[in-house]
């Protein structure tokens, strides 16, 4: 009887536990989303990849011929900038509710809490710096 007791207290997750993975979480995702509004695309701002919504995605899938290439062209450029800013405004959202999440939990972590949840939006900052300086020597 007393070992189930003690298998369910070890299994059942703490409050303190449970805040600290979703703040750590939170941080991931924000510091994601400051990187990719600091980094535009390769093709600059609003930029998609061929293999997503260019034209050569669609001509790779669909076969298009060239006349019907010619006609599909401008249609994506007039959609690009649309999406772009639905995607602008929707990360700007994300960026505000993760900062009020955060702004919530920070003050029930512990010292030590806090200080791994710093250190892990460092960590996680830096990586997305050193991404950021790969791509633009790629670049170069």
């Amino acid at each position: 009887m007393r070992e189930e007791r003690f298998a369910k207290k070890q299994m059942k997750p703490t409050m303190k536990t449970n805040l600290l993975a979703l703040a750590a979480a939170g941080a991931i995702a924000l510091g994601g989303f400051v990187v990719v509004q600091a980094q535009p695309g390769p093709g600059g701002a609003g930029h998609w990849h061929s293999h997503t919504f260019g034209l050569r995605g669609i001509t790779d899938k669909l076969d298009l011929t060239a006349e019907q290439q010619t006609k599909v062209q401008p249609i994506l450029d007039q959609a690009k900038p649309q999406i772009a800013a639905i995607h602008q405004e929707a990360m700007q959202k994300m960026h505000t509710v993760m900062n009020s999440t955060l702004s919530q939990i920070r003050p029930m972590l512990t010292t030590d809490q806090q200080k791994k949840l710093d250190a892990i939006e460092k960590a996680h900052q830096d990586m997305l710096n050193a991404k950021k300086q790969l791509h633009d020597a790629m670049q170069d």
